[in-house]
């Protein structure tokens, strides 16, 4: 199988989130409103193969148009920190690093960015261990750091800073953390 990963354009959520929405069903990712999906296309990577690939069975109609079989977002929480979020693949595609493609060049885009951490909240501890991500316990960021970021009304900041608020949807995930 051949895997294409790109930036997201606005024509992808809704392969987007029919990728999310069976994890989010099971509390393995956060459900988005559809606004929410549109207003970060730019943090979003594709993975797309062609229907001629060996590719997941559900493949596009037009055996000349790829199909998205996963994606995952870069989204920048501070001026050298950001989070791999949203991380989805097509189980059909699973077991073929879609998933590892997919946080490569999310990685590679946070280098581009000249950021020196990435963060994620995940329940793939072993999965992201193998890019390099250790569990980490405490909120790694300066005091005044951490006083700007309570300010974001973002869920995912929220995560990062290990508020009790968002306790209920991450209860049995591991915080880490990759410095570049």
């Amino acid at each position: 199988m051949t895997v294409n990963i790109r930036p997201a354009r606005p024509a992808d959520v809704r392969a987007i989130r029919a990728l999310v929405e069976p994890y989010a069903q099971q509390r393995i990712l956060l459900a988005k409103e559809w606004v929410g999906y549109y207003e970060a296309v730019q943090e979003f990577l594709v993975a797309e193969v062609s229907a001629d690939d060996d590719g997941p069975a559900a493949g596009p109609a037009d055996p000349a148009t790829p199909a998205v079989v996963g994606c995952g977002a870069l989204h920048v929480m501070w001026e050298d920190l950001a989070e791999i979020r949203t991380l989805a693949v097509d189980p059909a595609s699973r077991g073929r690093r879609v998933g590892h493609q997919l946080v490569e060049g999310l990685l590679d885009r946070a280098r581009d960015l000249g950021l020196r951490r990435v963060f994620c909240l995940t329940f793939e501890v072993e999965f992201f261990r193998k890019h390099g991500f250790e569990e980490i316990d405490s909120t790694p960021v300066s005091l005044d750091v951490y006083t700007e970021l309570l300010r974001s009304h973002d869920d995912g900041v929220a995560e990062f800073l290990d508020l009790a608020r968002v306790k209920p949807n991450t209860l049995g995930n591991s915080r880490m953390l990759l410095e570049l």
